[in-house]
């Protein structure tokens, strides 16, 4: 349905602040390359007018930590179907775009940065050319859109395509204006489509087992997580939001970046913010030592989210397994679809004696 803003004022007689319009979309566009949060905290812009080459140009191209490109079309004077149309068939362009022809696009949109430096930065984890692009997602931006056009993008992302409505709305008030927004799909759902995706012609259906990335470090240990039981991500909503697609009873192999694969185990609990999750009927941050966030414990957005695992084998951190071919992802979990996830899997069912 519809999406649609009222602001008030927070006094003892409220009033309502009316609704304005901005001067341009091209503005809009201007104010999202300088401050790209209005977009997103957890996505680097990379790209601004893109020519495709078949005719058209991209608004702006972001990438989000795990390698995901992010693309995103502004509606501009296009009715809502066109701009969905546009969006589906740049992504068909971005699809096929490699390491170099990443890289040579933040070169014209940064001269004389580093993209690897910058992602960096940006993500505190090193940009992992192998897994540029292994799969992207859609982002249209507009003032509002057609109940046509909105069933369409419900029916896409239904169906694997990671495709979103990210709606802003402009306010007028004592002399300045002011800009909300609003997504049609929680951006977690589309995140978990993106990470559950494949390439073009490597994707098979799903074997059932949940990969896991924990990011064993100064945040949080590993030693603790065999100790107690459980796996963990925060920092972000991008770290936290695909905890939620594990259910009681799920499996899941957990791999350390950089380190290889050190447990797999099955799914006791739902997802739980650091500040409610008990380890004894006592609260965790009382019992870990390590730092799992705690400066952002009340910021439901970075905090740390915690999941409970029974562990069915594990091996310290300096003995993971890790062999040419396998599987790795920055997504805290997902469900991958591609034959390289199945031929992991069983070779790590061999390695860790797991029926």
């Amino acid at each position: 349905m519809p999406i649609s803003h009222a602001v008030w004022t927070v006094s003892p007689n409220p009033t309502e602040i009316s609704q304005g319009t901005l001067p341009s979309e091209q503005m809009l566009e201007d104010m999202i390359v300088a401050q790209p949060r209005i977009l997103s905290s957890e996505w680097m812009l990379i790209g601004r007018q893109i020519d495709t080459g078949f005719g058209g140009r991209v608004d702006l191209l972001a990438i989000a930590p795990d390698g995901t490109l992010v693309l995103v079309e502004l509606k501009r004077d296009r009715t809502p179907r066109e701009v969905v149309a546009q969006a589906l068939d740049y992504a068909s362009w971005v699809e096929r775009l490699d390491a170099d022809d990443v890289a040579n696009i933040y070169g014209r949109f940064r001269p004389n940065r580093s993209l690897s430096e910058d992602f960096l930065a940006s993500f505190g984890q090193p940009l992992d050319e192998d897994t540029i692009n292994e799969s992207h997602q859609v982002v249209i931006v507009a003032a509002s859109l057609d109940a046509s056009s909105e069933r369409i993008v419900n029916y896409l992302n239904d169906r694997g395509l990671a495709i979103n409505v990210l709606f802003f709305q402009v306010f007028d008030h004592d002399g300045q204006q002011l800009l909300s927004r609003a997504w049609l799909i929680d951006p977690g759902e589309v995140q978990v489509q993106a990470a559950s995706g494949a390439r073009r012609g490597e994707k098979e259906p799903w074997n059932g087992e949940f990969y896991v990335s924990f990011g064993a470090d100064n945040t949080r240990r590993w030693d603790e997580a065999v100790q107690y039981g459980f796996i963990s991500g925060g920092g972000g909503s991008w770290y936290s939001n695909s905890l939620r697609m594990l259910s009681e009873g799920d499996r899941v192999w957990v791999k350390i970046p950089g380190k290889g694969f050190v447990g797999v185990g099955r799914v006791t609990g739902p997802r739980v913010p650091a500040r409610d999750f008990e380890i004894d009927e006592n609260l965790a941050l009382e019992t870990l030592q390590g730092n799992y966030h705690r400066q952002f414990v009340d910021d439901p957005e970075k905090a740390e989210y915690f999941v409970p695992v029974e562990w069915l084998k594990t091996l310290p951190e300096d003995q993971g397994i890790q062999e040419v071919g396998m599987f790795g992802n920055q997504n805290t979990v997902c469900k991958p679809v591609t034959p390289k996830w199945r031929s992991t899997v069983e070779a790590l069912k061999q390695r860790f004696g797991i029926s």
